[in-house]
């Protein structure tokens, strides 16, 4: 099954998720492996590209666009946002490589990220030597070149040039669903990445209707119904006081009724979301 995982990245050091990429690094620790010299050592096998810049000059490309529209200045600024695409390790006896890895890394990220520099790096190593080849897509914030707009963007702007990548749980599950249909054009293993919490919703509340356990917010809801069972109707009441009573007077009295209910229910509402 195909995993996409999103970072947002505060450090300013683009060259640092060069470094990353290209040369090996301790899983634990996330430090470079040197060889007997101290000098950094390059990973096995890996796939660099690059889109909208030179993938070897990312970095000082990155921050020249950042200069240029005064953006990412601040300490707490996201300044770039790393993508995994990671596959499952079957996916190797259907025919995926590296390299076609990285040529549907290199697609992805030219579709939906239109108009940024972007590095894109596939590893076949895996994670904790599990052999899965993923690919790693770490894209500038600030958007080098306009583009043209298309569904997936929520503003007017996130098609321009000199603003930033714009990023919301509605977009994020949009590029999840984009995975799956890749994976599906490609015949790879796929689960459905938007599923688990519905399916973790749904067993919880399968769990409550068969254990009979209350959630804590019906305890308000008891309360609530237990007063108005109490309650005379309104009828019952206006009968006990006789017929002396106006028609105006007693739809007047009608309508204050009510809006007590109302009211009544609004405070127990309230207190329910508190506890």
């Amino acid at each position: 099954m195909a995993v996409l995982k999103h970072i947002a990245v505060k450090n300013a050091d683009y060259g640092e998720a060069q470094r990353y990429l290209i040369f090996k690094h301790d899983e634990k620790t996330g430090k470079p492996v040197l060889d007997e010299n101290g000098n950094m050592q390059f990973r096995n096998n890996y796939f660099l590209g690059g889109i909208n810049c030179d993938p070897f000059t990312f970095d000082t490309e990155c921050m020249e666009l950042n200069a240029r529209y005064g953006k990412n200045r601040g300490y707490d600024e996201i300044k770039s946002h790393h993508y995994i695409i990671s596959y499952d390790p079957k996916d190797a006896d259907k025919g995926l490589t590296g390299e076609r890895a990285q040529e549907l890394g290199l697609e992805y990220a030219a579709k939906y990220f239109p108009g940024h520099q972007a590095l894109v790096c596939t590893h076949t190593d895996g994670h904790n030597k599990s052999g899965n080849i993923h690919t790693h897509i770490i894209i500038n914030s600030v958007r080098k070149f306009d583009s043209e707009y298309v569904e997936f963007m929520e503003r007017p702007c996130d098609s321009h040039t000199g603003f930033k990548h714009h990023l919301t749980k509605a977009h994020m599950a949009f590029l999840k669903q984009s995975i799956i249909d890749m994976c599906c054009r490609e015949n790879l293993h796929q689960v459905d990445q938007l599923a688990p919490a519905n399916k973790e919703l749904q067993t919880n509340n399968t769990a409550l209707h068969s254990t009979g356990t209350e959630n804590s917010q019906d305890v308000p809801n008891k309360f609530l119904l237990a007063a108005l069972d109490k309650l005379k109707p309104p009828s019952d009441i206006l009968s006990g006081l006789g017929n002396s009573l106006s028609p105006n007077f007693r739809s007047f009295f009608m309508f204050f009724f009510f809006a007590f209910l109302h009211i009544l229910e609004n405070i127990f509402v309230k207190f329910s979301k508190k506890y």
